[in-house]
């Protein structure tokens, strides 16, 4: 997958969001509660993981991301970009002033050792029951 190779650079810090819904206008943050935030090497790992999903075509879902994250440079504001990740169909939604318009809509293979690792790493964020 291609990433905004500028704003990797410039990333410091990466929100991750459980997504609940579509954007309610074109450019508007996706929905959804942060589940963590990634700085240094936690940041770097994941952008380094998410540009090495390998392509995929197009499954059609309807688009329902459950994943998303927002990369900030140091200033935290606004985000440089935000990628949305449907694992049913294989696509990944970017926006955001650092986003060209070629790498806006791609598709990744979520059936694959990068794919399933970083689902994987999306989950570990949401705590489990309570024990007991």
């Amino acid at each position: 997958m291609r990433l905004p190779a500028e704003a990797v650079a410039a990333t410091a810090l990466i929100e991750v969001v459980r997504i609940s819904g579509l954007p309610t206008a074109p450019g508007a943050p996706y929905p959804g509660g942060t589940a963590a935030l990634w700085t240094g090497n936690g940041a770097a790992d994941a952008l380094t993981l998410i540009g090495t999903l390998p392509g995929s075509q197009q499954h059609r879902c309807g688009f329902s991301p459950g994943w998303g994250i927002r990369a900030y440079d140091a200033s935290l504001e606004p985000a440089l970009f935000e990628a949305a990740f449907c694992f049913t169909c294989h696509e990944v939604r970017m926006h955001g002033p650092a986003v060209p318009r070629a790498l806006a809509q791609q598709f990744f293979d979520p059936d694959t050792v990068e794919g399933r690792a970083l689902l994987a790493r999306f989950r570990a964020q949401v705590p489990g029951p309570p024990a007991g």
